[in-house]
C-alpha cells in the first residue's frame, strides 16, 4: 500500500476537538459551513497549513504573509488584520488545550453566495474563516524509510493559466497528479514544468542531492514553499552547496539522494522515482535515507526548537 508524507497516526483526541468558524467554536461533529459558501461551490479561497510546537506557531509570519498575498491576488478582503487572525488561531489552540504535535488548517473563502455562480459580486457575506487544529504527527517510517514518486503527465503550468504561487482552494491539477501517481502504485506525484524540467510534487517540494550538492527547481512553477525556503537557508548557513536551477529526470534518476519538504512532515526522504532506486549501486545508502537527508532533518528540527522555545 502506498503512503504519502501526509500520513499520520490516528489520535482519539481529535474526536473531541473544537473547530473555529468565523470566531465561534463548534465541536467537530457540529462544525459546518453553508452549501452556498464560495469555497464549497467554486474552491474560491486561500489556505495555510500551520504547526504548533511548544505552544508557538512555527513560521507564522511567513505563513500569514503568503495567506494575505493570496487573498489580495484574489481581490478578497479577509476582514481581519494579520495579528488578529494569528490571535484567533492561538485562541483556538488554547481552547483545545493544545501545546504541540498539532497541525492546523487555516482556510479563508470569499463567503456565502446569493446563488451558485462564480461572480464574486454576488457574495452576500463576509469571508468564511475556518480553523481546524488536530493532533497530528507524521508516521516515523515515512521520515526514515522514505517514499516513492511517479512522474505524472499533469504539468505545473504558466502563471497566466493558474498561478502556482497562489495557495488557493482550487487544487484540481495537484489532485489529478496525486490520482495518477496512486494508480501507478507510488506515494506521491512528481510534476514537471511546461519545458519538461522537474518542478515540484503534488503536495510537497522536491530536492535531489548530487555529489554533495543540494538541488531544487528554479521555483518558477511551484508554490513559494516556506519549508522549502527554510531548507535552502539551512544549507547556506551550514556550508552545504545549494542551487535553485533547472534539471531533468535523467539527473534525478542519477541522484545520490532525494527528499521532499512540507509543513507537515518537514523533510522526508525519497528512495525511488519512476521505478529507479536512487543511489549508486555500491552505496550502502542505495534505496535508503542518506546522510545528507538525515543531516537536514536534524537541522530542521533544531530550527523548529530554536524558533519555538518553550515558554
Amino acid at each position: 500500500m502506498a503512503h504519502g508524507t501526509h500520513d499520520f497516526q490516528i489520535d482519539p483526541r481529535n474526536e473531541n476537538i473544537l473547530i473555529n468558524i468565523n470566531g465561534e467554536l463548534f465541536p467537530r461533529n457540529e462544525a459546518k459551513v453553508s452549501v452556498f459558501d464560495s469555497g464549497y461551490i467554486l474552491g474560491d479561497g486561500v489556505w495555510e497549513g500551520l504547526r504548533l510546537h511548544n505552544g508557538k506557531l512555527f513560521h507564522i509570519d511567513q505563513h500569514l504573509t503568503r495567506l494575505y498575498e493570496g487573498a489580495k491576488a484574489l481581490d478578497m478582503n479577509i476582514g481581519l488584520k494579520a495579528d488578529e487572525l494569528q490571535r484567533r488561531v492561538e485562541d483556538t489552540c488554547a481552547a483545545n488545550g493544545m501545546r504541540g504535535g498539532v497541525h492546523i488548517r487555516l482556510m479563508v473563502t470569499r463567503g456565502i453566495k446569493a446563488t451558485p455562480y462564480q461572480d464574486p459580486r454576488i457574495t452576500i457575506s463576509p469571508p468564511t474563516i475556518v480553523i481546524i487544529p488536530e493532533y497530528k504527527d507524521p508516521i516515523k517510517d515515512t521520515l526514515e524509510k522514505g517514499i516513492r514518486l511517479f512522474t505524472v503527465h499533469v504539468r505545473r503550468g504558466y502563471p497566466d493559466v493558474q498561478d502556482q504561487k497562489l495557495n488557493s482552494h482550487s487544487k484540481l491539477n495537484c489532485i489529478t497528479a496525486c490520482i495518477q501517481a496512486a494508480k501507478a502504485g507510488a506515494d506521491e506525484a512528481l510534476m514537471l514544468d511546461p519545458h519538461g524540467f522537474v518542478a515540484t510534487c503534488n503536495s510537497t517540494h522536491f530536492f535531489i542531492v548530487r555529489k554533495g550538492e543540494v538541488w531544487t527547481s528554479s521555483g518558477d512553477y511551484c508554490l513559494g514553499g516556506i519549508t522549502r525556503r527554510s531548507v535552502i537557508d539551512l544549507c547556506k548557513r551550514n556550508g552545504i552547496p545549494v542551487f535553485e536551477k533547472n534539471f531533468s529526470l535523467t539527473e534525478v534518476y542519477g541522484a545520490d539522494e532525494a527528499f521532499v519538504t512540507g509543513t507537515f512532515a518537514g523533510v522526508a526522504p525519497v528512495v525511488e522515482v519512476d521505478g529507479r532506486i536512487l543511489g549508486a549501486d555500491e552505496s550502502p545508502h542505495q534505496g535508503k535515507r542518506g546522510p545528507m537527508v538525515e543531516r537536514l532533518q536534524q537541522l530542521y528540527l533544531q530550527l523548529i526548537d530554536e524558533e519555538c522555545k518553550g515558554s
